[in-house]
């Protein structure tokens, strides 16, 4: 295993997730790539017709907000980076979906392991919405270690 990447998000538990990642990748010998991806801004900026009596989907996003959004993410990343207190660790900011842009990344990469954590969702949840972790595993061709994080 030569490149670990590993995907972390806004939420508090990414730190465990960053931690424990940089861990195993420095017991490896690896490099290290930290990865957040933002989700497509189509998301926020489509124009749905009022729908069951619901007009809060008629939301406008523009370039400025994508900016702000990208010098954000930037330095979410490059704190998390400094963080583990590794000079040698990159980091990389995608967009899209995530499951299909952490796999995109990690093929473009070269990754030989990704690393991510599995938030505690309801059942529910799982059924109707899918896990980050889980559209990962279905899709991957390198292996994958989950650290388990709960709320």
């Amino acid at each position: 295993m030569e490149k670990v990447l590993i995907a972390i998000d806004y939420n508090p538990v990414s730190e465990k997730v960053a931690e424990e990642g940089h861990k195993l990748a420095k017991k490896l010998g690896a490099e290290i790539c930290l990865l957040h991806v933002v989700t497509d801004l189509g998301y926020y900026t489509t124009q749905y017709p009022t729908f069951m009596g619901y007009d809060g989907y008629a939301v406008t996003a523009d370039l400025a907000v994508a900016s702000e959004m990208r010098k954000y993410t930037e330095d979410f990343l490059q704190s998390a980076a400094k963080h583990l207190n590794d000079p040698s660790v990159i980091t990389h900011l995608a967009n899209g979906d995530t499951p299909n842009a952490i796999l995109r990344y990690a093929k473009e990469w070269g990754a030989d392991l990704i690393v991510m954590g599995t938030h505690s969702h309801s059942t529910l949840e799982k059924l109707f919405l899918g896990t980050v972790a889980s559209k990962v595993l279905e899709k991957t061709h390198v292996p994958v270690h989950l650290i388990p994080v709960s709320k």
